[in-house]
């Protein structure tokens, strides 16, 4: 473990506040003729870029932020996080807004927003595979720009209005990460605003501790800039594909959610696939490096065991299978960008259930979930394994924590129209604690980048960090020890 010491010496980071704690609201000429001074741009109060920018992805989640910036350049983000220090305002980059806790708007009202979607330049080094990428970038923009300069990639989520930012920094698992691990695993380099305003480097060689925090928990730690990521050359041929399985009785469903758990132990590393649980039907889905004879091949004790029909499969080249994770999106996404919707999402890692804690996730699922007419899913990705690239790297190789677990959960619920009921959390919260109820501790975790909004900051660092947190927290107060870049679920200094 890299000692925290060196980002003591470097940073002595102290910043007193001007402003006495109140209302942060009350801060708010102060702050705007700050920004003003400094030339930082903003959004005007209530003007059609206001309202596109504090507008969260999810609507039930709504923050009235104190000012929005929008920096086209990182000396705009030291200025505004110098205004926000220097008053007391707590501040968060807001990348892609897609943030299902709305921490880009601070989680709670009266934080500076830093909308960072104006800086998303992508540039690839074709000699040396690197690719410098401004922080504000999407996913979808990323993968048009890195396959059209060179036809590389790296591995990452599927939406293309997501945020590289928010994504990466907290892990970034996608379709492709059993075979080509997290997004995170390809960051090799970030340059980072930190809350003294300064503006560093990190690496495995530069700031290393900060480097090891950002891979995880960057959002409590500063607002990066831009990434320095490797990519691979993407591959000529993969297949995606959807496998419809009939599950019709509580028997059936116990038999193959027990063949896919097994499955994912030894499944061939070319194969990625989440089990998609909804109210009407379930299909197990995902992306082969390969050709459709192999996926079949692959996939044949499963199909077997599952009673699958293959309802998809399609061969095709990198950008077709980007399109179709991208649920019909246009993929090159900038601003503005409009896209919201009204739920509650919660999270959870598991290693393979035993026969009880099964019995009982499938219990719930038919006796209390499947009647809900909601929206609601639970998707459950075949996270690690004797064979996943997630898997690889040591557990403490960077801060994100949860390597070792077979299964990702993410269980979604929402509404087409009108606000979330008040009744609804408690779906999601049951279907969570009917797994983890017979289990220790340590035996489960949560993922920071499908947040439940419902847990309080201490229940919420120990379940996305676990042991990792003391470090975490002491890298914290090296960096920010005022807690400049607070919300809800961050990390909290020592």
């Amino acid at each position: 473990m890299l000692p925290v010491a060196p980002l003591f010496a470097l940073l002595g980071l102290a910043v007193a506040p001007d402003a006495a704690v109140g209302s942060p609201f009350d801060k708010a000429d102060a702050l705007a003729d700050c920004l003003s001074k400094r030339s930082v741009p903003t959004d005007g109060l209530g003007s059609n870029d206001w309202k596109l920018d504090a507008a969260p992805f999810n609507l039930q989640l709504n923050y009235t932020p104190i000012s929005i910036v929008v920096p086209t350049t990182a000396k705009h983000v030291q200025d505004a996080v110098a205004c926000a220090a220097k008053f007391g305002v707590k501040a968060n980059a807001k990348c892609g807004g897609h943030s299902y806790a709305s921490f880009g708007l601070g989680g709670e009202d009266g934080h500076l927003t830093i909308e960072m979607d104006r800086m998303n330049k992508v540039t690839l080094d074709n000699s040396t595979g690197i690719a410098v990428i401004e922080g504000g970038s999407r996913l979808g923009h990323v993968a048009s720009e890195l396959y059209n300069q060179g036809k590389r990639a790296f591995s990452h989520g599927t939406c293309p209005g997501v945020g590289v930012g928010g994504h990466a920094l907290h892990g970034g698992y996608g379709v492709s990460s059993h075979t080509k691990g997290l997004a995170l695993d390809w960051m090799v380099g970030a340059t980072v605003v930190l809350a003294n305003s300064t503006l560093v480097n990190c690496s495995a060689t530069e700031n290393p501790d900060l480097f090891w925090a950002l891979r995880g928990a960057g959002g409590s730690m500063g607002v990066v800039t831009s990434f320095q990521f490797n990519t691979f050359k993407v591959p000529d041929t993969l297949t995606f594909f959807a496998l419809a399985v009939q599950w019709p009785t509580q028997e059936r469903a116990l038999v193959g959610v027990q063949a896919v758990q097994d499955f994912a132990q030894t499944m061939p590393s070319e194969l990625n696939m989440r089990l998609m649980i909804t109210k009407s039907f379930v299909n197990l889905e995902g992306l082969y490096y390969g050709d459709k004879a192999g996926l079949q091949a692959a996939l044949a004790p499963l199909t077997a065991k599952t009673n699958g029909t293959m309802a998809l499969i399609q061969q095709g080249g990198w950008l077709d299978q980007v399109k179709h994770f991208g649920n019909g999106m246009a993929l090159d996404q900038g601003h503005p960008y409009d896209y919201h919707e009204t739920f509650y999402s919660s999270s959870l890692y598991t290693n393979a259930l035993n026969a009880a804690q099964m019995k009982s996730f499938v219990n719930y699922w038919f006796q209390n979930a499947k009647p809900n007419k909601r929206d609601w899913y639970v998707q459950i990705d075949l996270h690690g394994g004797n064979t996943s690239a997630v898997s690889v790297p040591a557990t403490d190789s960077t801060s994100y924590m949860h390597r070792d677990f077979l299964l990702m959960y993410s269980f979604y619920d929402r509404v087409d129209k009108g606000a979330y009921p008040a009744d609804g959390f408690a779906l999601m919260q049951n279907f969570v604690s009917n797994i983890t109820s017979s289990m220790a501790d340590s035996d489960w975790g949560m993922y920071v980048n499908y947040p439940d909004p419902k847990m309080g900051q201490k229940t919420a660092q120990v379940n996305y960090w676990g042991t990792h947190l003391p470090r975490l927290q002491s890298i914290k107060k090296a960096v920010d020890p005022t807690d400049v870049f607070h919300y809800p679920q961050g990390v909290v200094p020592a």
